[in-house]
């Protein structure tokens, strides 16, 4: 039940929609802002149209429900002016005569019970009610010969200019007693959807129980109201009919559009005499290339539309058109279309200018196929993979779409003159050439995006031209994603940045030339400045000297100690190490003994092996510093030589002994080391007072004192046989 009090408190209320409820009574109450109501799919048995309706000026939209309808229901609201009334009639058991012809509305839907016969007389009464009529389930399952046909006097008062029929069961011959009436009436277009037709099929003989005189053909091809036919999938029950005799009833309808949408449909039959055709959809059926070959009668068809069907040869398709006097669109997406060399050349209409042959199985053939005054041409989804260059030029394209094919980069505008618009979208384009809108100058808009780009060098320059097109790149920046390399898949082209460096190959040479020259000449300064090459020379011989004594002399690869110190010092201050140093050491407590290269020296090695040996062989080595020290070669090479051995054997085996100050300016760059250890280290000085000298040969007697093997102690008699040969060398040198 519904009582309308229970909106009392709601008097702004203009929308209440109590739809698909289950209502079977009502009470009502004035609402008088109201403009939509629907009552629809609810259990009324009579219309639920209250005296106050009558007074709801301001309603537009009345949706009501009922199993039965009266001309009196309809006494309260006859005067009202309404947009749209919606009738839902379920379990629908009686309808009185013109009692829609009681309403006043511009547009009138009516659904019918899905399981009955449907009444006619509302199909009737609704065409002399309303300027729109909608009818849902229209289902007849008596004989066609107890079709109840208007009356004269009725067919007179049509007023429907739009009628829609959907969910249609008919007989067709049932079908073509409605068409007739249509085409006899005021309709202008007339759209049937979800059609199920049911058999015979045959030639119409009688209308209204009254002979033809002309066949049904005839009767269409006369001039009626009728301007468009619309029929959405179509649907039949007849495993066998003649076909002809269906199409040539559409065929030469004298209207200006016809649409047969998703009817299965295989063939379509060419008008004998020149059609008044502008507008044809024959998309989702069945059509091949035979459609329309060679047809004479359609030079004023101005739009095509054979979307989805099973077309196969581009050319054959050229040539259905090439008699189109007037076509200007052509729509053959989604069909099978392929086309090679071998087909031979193809021949459009000259007024083609717009042409839709995406979703199809085109290659970069196709360019040798196009009409030769297109403005607008439609090739995505396809398998184009480049555009041919040497194609006849079309100056007249101003808009391609290419995208979904496999195009690697963006193509040249020289056969596109004029081009204004490109689609390149959904591409494999991952360097787009920057030279794009030098060679493209009319271009307006260029779409680009969703194409796997290649976040690289070569991609800066793509990026600069976008910088400098003026916004011309359609879908800027979304659309446009690197997708590789795999560390950058994601990021948007304008995110990606390289340095000028990075992708200027000359540059970068240039740089890296610099920074080699520069580095050579670093690397040469601090070889002199430090006398690498010295120290590389050094290195070398001491390694050399270690080999030869591993393999020459095995049995002194495990050198034990012979002597307390070696002694490096100046030829210039020898004086100073025979009178002072020698003698205080050797010849007081503890018998110290000394190796000197004039007495220790073994005669036919090397005097860096030489060297080596007696560094090797004593605890500790005494280097005797003084300005002649740095000035010596030999010294130095014992110094490398000592230092080297602190270092590889980790041991504290140097003693310095200051003889004389050293300035800092008279040491040599090369000296570095001799500077780290008399800046790490600490020396002995000698004094200058003779009242020190006791604790300085106590301090440096206490540095070198350690008890060596016995063994070398007894030997001190072949150590004083070798000196004269060793003296003798040492001068040779």
């Amino acid at each position: 039940e519904l009582d309308f009090s229970a909106f009392m408190f709601n008097q702004d209320l203009e929308y209440l929609d109590l739809s698909h409820n289950n209502i079977w009574t009502a009470y009502c109450q004035l609402l008088a802002r109201l403009r939509h109501l629907d009552l629809s799919f609810n259990k009324f048995t009579v219309l639920p149209i209250c005296q106050e309706f009558g007074i709801m000026f301001h309603l537009e939209y009345l949706g009501l429900s009922a199993m039965m309808i009266r001309r009196s229901d309809f006494r309260y609201v006859a005067h009202l002016q309404l947009d749209t009334v919606f009738l839902t009639l379920e379990d629908f058991s009686l309808y009185e005569p013109l009692s829609l012809t009681a309403l006043n509305t511009r547009s009138l839907h009516i659904v019918f019970a899905t399981n009955q016969n449907f009444n006619f007389s509302l199909l009737y009464d609704g065409m002399s009610t309303s300027e729109k009529l909608k009818i849902v389930n229209l289902r007849y399952t008596l004989s066609h010969k107890d079709f109840p046909s208007p009356s004269l006097e009725l067919q007179k008062k049509i007023k429907a200019t739009d009628l829609m029929l959907d969910t249609v069961d008919l007989e067709w011959t049932v079908i073509l007693q409605i068409f007739l009436l249509v085409w006899d009436s005021s309709v202008e277009h007339l759209t049937v959807r979800n059609l199920i037709f049911r058999g015979p099929v045959e030639e119409l003989t009688e209308y209204k129980h009254v002979p033809l005189l002309r066949s049904l053909e005839q009767l269409l091809s006369l001039g009626s109201s009728m301007k468009a036919l619309t029929l959405e999938r179509v649907r039949n029950k007849l495993y066998y009919f003649n076909q002809e005799i269906l199409y040539r009833q559409f065929s030469e309808m004298n209207i200006d559009s016809l649409t047969i949408h998703d009817a299965c449909m295989p063939h379509m039959l060419c008008p004998k005499k020149p059609s008044s055709f502008q507008y044809i959809n024959f998309s989702r059926n069945a059509l091949t290339d035979e459609l329309f070959q060679n047809c004479d009668t359609l030079a004023n068809l101005k739009l095509l539309i054979l979307h989805r069907n099973k077309f196969e040869s581009l050319s054959k398709v050229s040539f259905m058109t090439s008699r189109m006097k007037s076509l200007r669109y052509l729509d053959m997406s989604s069909n099978l279309l392929r086309n090679s060399r071998a087909e031979g050349r193809c021949q459009w209409a000259d007024s083609l200018k717009e042409l839709d042959l995406s979703s199809n199985q085109l290659t970069e053939a196709v360019f040798e196929c196009l009409p030769a005054n297109i403005n607008k041409v439609d090739l995505q989804n396809n398998q184009i993979a480049s555009v041919p260059k040497g194609i006849t030029e079309l100056h007249s394209l101003q808009e391609l779409n290419l995208a979904s094919n496999r195009l690697a980069d963006l193509p040249g505008c020289r056969a596109f003159t004029g081009l204004e618009i490109l689609n390149i979208e959904r591409n494999l384009i991952l360097t787009p050439s920057a030279d794009f809108f030098e060679t493209c100058p009319s271009v307006k808009e260029l779409q680009a995006g969703q194409n796997p780009f290649k976040c690289s060098c070569e991609l800066q320059d793509f990026l600069r031209l976008e910088r400098q097109s003026g916004g011309k790149l359609s879908g800027w920046p979304e659309a446009y994603v690197c997708k590789y390399p795999e560390d950058l898949s994601g990021t948007q082209l304008k995110d990606f940045h390289l340095t000028e460096l990075a992708c200027n190959t000359t540059l970068l040479l240039v740089t890296a030339l610099l920074l080699t020259l520069v580095l050579v000449a670093v690397v040469a300064f601090l070889c002199i400045y430090l006398d690498v090459p010295w120290y590389v020379r050094m290195l070398w011989q001491w390694t050399q000297t270690k080999r030869r004594a591993w393999h020459d002399c095995p049995e002194e690869r495990e050198t034990a100690l012979q002597f307390h110190a070696f002694i490096s010092y100046s030829e210039r201050d020898s004086l100073w190490v025979k009178n002072e140093l020698i003698p205080n050491l050797e010849k007081g407590e503890g018998c110290i003994q000394l190796c000197q290269h004039e007495r220790n020296f073994i005669p036919g090695k090397s005097i860096v092996e030489n060297i080596i040996n007696c560094i090797e062989k004593s605890y500790k080595s005494i280097f005797v510093l003084s300005p002649n020290f740095v000035q010596s070669e030999w010294c130095h090479y014992e110094l490398y030589f000592a230092h080297h051995r602190l270092f590889s054997e980790n041991s504290n085996s140097l003693i310095l002994i200051l003889l004389e100050p050293i300035p800092s300016y008279v040491i040599p760059a090369r000296y570095h080391k001799l500077k780290a250890l008399m800046a790490k280290r600490t020396y002995l000085e000698w004094p200058k007072e003779r009242s020190k000298h006791a604790l300085f040969w106590a301090n440096l007697r206490a540095a070198v004192n350690i008890k060596l093997p016995t063994s070398f102690e007894t030997d001190e008699e072949q150590s004083d046989v070798t000196s004269t040969s060793s003296i003798t060398q040492r001068l040779i040198t």
